[in-house]
């Protein structure tokens, strides 16, 4: 069966130097193959995102990633995906997964958050001064009930197959509690779909695509490590049976 998460390189591997090991993903060192994965990504990307609604031009730009992988017959190729959503709830089937499925638990998480509208709703609407502050604790009792419940559902392996939450990770790292939207950049992503479907992680790269936006630091088309308040933790329990421990546990 052909999966459909894993792409086939184009381009001629036989004149690059293949690491032994992963890299590391703070690092601003890219290797050479990551280039070519990410040139043949970005291509793919240019022709996708006219179905995304996605005007690299006006729009606020967005970090995608790629991880070279070694596949059963050891030949290699290798994994896409974006780091959040695509503009305007837009998905792709080719790109590596969330690690989250919104589908569990009868899509808690989708009726949590209608139930949040609807509260929010019921404050708006409130006459009376106390029953609005009633209201509004209720609302944030849940809040922070439902975002408990998805950072448990947001469960990473490791390179060994061990399996934690993301409310474990971060409590075992000095990091304290996650921060929202942890877990849903590329790097983090890219590892999870690699270990689940037994490929070897070769190399690993993110580049920011399209415009800055309010965020003048980032170029088009530029190399950029991995975030270090949302994936550090999680990076250095994936990868902490590995030889890389040591180098990612010392990136600055």
């Amino acid at each position: 069966m052909i999966n459909q998460h894993i792409f086939n390189f184009k381009s001629e591997l036989s004149d690059l130097k293949i690491p032994k090991e992963l890299n590391n993903p703070f690092s601003d060192k890219v290797p050479e193959i990551s280039k070519v994965a990410a040139k043949e990504f970005q291509s793919f990307i240019e022709l996708e995102s006219e179905n995304w609604n996605f005007d690299i031009q006006r729009q606020r730009g967005k970090m995608f990633g790629v991880l070279v992988v070694q596949k059963d017959d050891k030949d290699y190729g290798y994994l896409g995906t974006v780091s959040g959503k695509l503009p305007g709830g837009m998905s792709c089937i080719r790109f590596a997964p969330s690690v989250f499925d919104d589908s569990v638990d009868d899509f808690f998480m989708n009726r949590g958050m209608t139930k949040l509208t609807a509260m929010g709703n019921q404050i708006k609407n409130a006459k009376d001064p106390a029953e609005a502050a009633k209201l509004k604790e209720k609302r944030t009792r849940h809040s922070i009930g439902l975002q408990k419940k998805l950072f448990e559902n947001y469960r990473f392996l490791n390179i060994s197959g061990a399996e934690k939450n993301l409310i474990q990770i971060f409590k075992e790292s000095s990091h304290g509690n996650p921060p929202s939207a942890a877990g849903e950049c590329a790097a983090p992503k890219l590892l999870q779909y690699a270990f689940k479907s037994g490929l070897k992680p070769v190399a690993i790269a993110e580049f920011w695509w399209g415009n800055p936006g309010e965020d003048k630091g980032k170029k088009h088309n530029a190399f950029y490590p991995a975030c270090k308040d949302r994936c550090r933790p999680i990076l250095e329990y994936m990868l902490q049976d590995s030889d890389l421990f040591n180098s990612v546990n010392a990136a600055p």
